[in-house]
């Protein structure tokens, strides 16, 4: 896959990110595994990022890594959301999706565009 389309799949698949956590909040379970989420080495990205098909100049760019740190960080927050949601507490699971969570994300996607523009 082109450097492109991974970049946008990685905006896409970690944009419903907020809405599967919302959803989780709402009926107070989730599916998804917290210790796995935590890992940002497992999503389909991630796989990618760590892979050797990101040259050595890619990997040393500050773009790549910019968006590997916060592509970690956006796991550990999403991972904290859902420990909050196994805990049963709703009000600690928003105010992580709304606060650290939203910040992490945003910058995340921010990066993913810059990483993006920098490319062409």
């Amino acid at each position: 896959m082109a450097f492109e389309e991974e970049i946008n799949d990685a905006i896409g698949a970690h944009s419903v990110w907020k809405m599967k956590l919302h959803t989780a909040i709402a009926v107070g379970k989730a599916d998804a595994n917290v210790h796995d989420v935590a890992k940002d080495d497992a999503c389909a990205f991630g796989q990618w990022l760590y892979s050797p098909a990101l040259s050595p100049a890619v990997r040393a760019s500050s773009d790549y890594l910019a968006v590997r740190r916060l592509h970690a960080d956006f796991h550990k927050c999403a991972a904290k959301v859902l420990e909050c949601i196994r805990h049963a507490d709703k009000a600690q699971a928003n105010a992580q999706l709304e606060g650290e969570y939203e910040r992490v994300s945003n910058d995340l996607m921010a990066a993913l565009r810059k990483w993006k523009r920098a490319a062409h």
